[in-house]
């Protein structure tokens, strides 16, 4: 699969790292009143990592704000998936805290993610990091969505967030971005996704 210009652009790389250390102020300046909101309301790790898959499948992990209870993969095999495909979502997941459905809203449970952006491992814009065992389930038209970064933000995330729920309809929206994408592109999605979160439209 031939080499997308995004993966080696040095100019999407430098507003990478200029958002991402932007984002690490941001977060380290919320991060001691999230984590004691975390920890009042359901005692456990402030932080939740996951390995996920990044580009053309490497793995990596990621960091959130936890928004669940401590146990919440023990317990996904209780919650009825809600989406078509090769992803998870139930927008009323009994799994998910008070302070967790208010750091969902505002998009703040994603924020150490900068981190992983400032890493290298994912970027500002790009395609949804999937967990390893969606990945074990792709069919050959859907790796071509791993064929970039993956992104703190997307064309799906920037249009619809979680009210997209069919999974091939996220996979065409990646092709789509990577098929248009430019700098001009990145910077339009990163305006539309603060302009979502800020109406909380298609949150959780």
């Amino acid at each position: 699969m031939p080499i997308h210009p995004s993966a080696t652009s040095f100019f999407k790389r430098c507003l990478d790292l200029v958002g991402g250390g932007i984002g690490i102020l941001i977060t380290l300046i919320l991060l001691i009143p999230i984590a004691i909101a975390i920890q009042l309301d359901n005692p456990g790790p402030v932080f939740y990592s996951q390995t996920r898959c990044g580009y053309r499948g490497k793995p990596f992990r990621i960091w959130k704000f936890r928004s669940m209870v401590a146990n919440a993969d023990e317990l996904k095999h209780l919650v009825e998936n809600q989406a078509q495909g090769f992803i998870f979502k139930n927008d009323n997941d009994p799994r998910i805290t008070r302070v967790g459905k208010f750091l969902r809203r505002t998009s703040l449970d994603e924020f150490p993610q900068f981190w992983n952006v400032l890493k290298g491992d994912m970027s500002l814009v790009g395609t949804r990091p999937p967990t390893v065992a969606e990945v074990s389930q792709y069919e050959a038209h859907h790796w071509q969505r791993l064929n970039v970064k993956p992104g703190l933000t997307g064309k799906w995330q920037a249009q619809g967030r979680s009210s997209i729920k069919d999974f091939e309809t996220i996979v065409r929206m990646d092709l789509d971005y990577q098929m248009q994408w430019s700098l001009k592109q990145d910077a339009r999605l990163i305006l539309k996704t603060i302009e979502a979160v800020v109406f909380s439209r298609g949150a959780c």
